[in-house]
C-alpha cells in the first residue's frame, strides 16, 4: 500500500489525498511531524530522491530561517535542517514501494499511479 507523508493541515496535502481517493488509491496517510518519522526516512528519500526535490524553499518555516541557516545549504546542511524542522520537506512524500513521488501534480500522479 502506498504510504503518503506529510502534514495533515497543508493545502497541497489534502488536494493530493482528495486526487488519491477520487482515483481509488489506497493509501496510508503518516503525518511525520506528529509520528516522528521525518528524520529516520530522510536517508532512504534523500538516496531516492535528492536532497534538492525534497527541501522546500517556497514554503514558510523556510522563510522563517535565520539568513545563516538558510546561506549555503549543501546537502548534509538540508537533510538537518529538515530532521530538526520537518515542516521543510516539500509535501507530499509518496512512497509506493518502488517509487518515491515528492510534491502533488495531478498529470504526475495520473502517470505515476495508474
Amino acid at each position: 500500500m502506498t504510504k503518503v507523508y506529510g502534514i495533515k493541515n497543508c493545502d497541497t496535502m489534502k488536494k493530493a489525498m482528495t486526487w488519491l481517493t477520487e482515483n481509488g488509491v489506497a493509501y496510508e496517510f503518516i503525518d511525520y511531524k506528529k509520528a516522528g518519522v521525518a528524520e529516520a526516512n530522510l536517508p532512504d528519500w534523500n538516496a531516492r530522491a535528492g536532497w534538492e526535490k525534497l527541501l522546500n524553499t517556497r514554503g514558510l518555516m523556510w522563510k522563517k530561517l535565520s539568513d545563516e541557516e538558510r546561506f549555503a545549504v549543501d546537502e548534509q546542511k538540508a537533510l538537518k535542517l529538515m530532521a530538526q524542522y520537518p515542516s521543510l520537506i516539500k509535501r507530499p512524500v509518496l512512497d509506493t514501494g518502488s517509487q518515491l513521488i515528492v510534491g502533488f501534480a495531478p498529470e504526475n500522479y495520473a502517470e505515476k499511479l495508474k
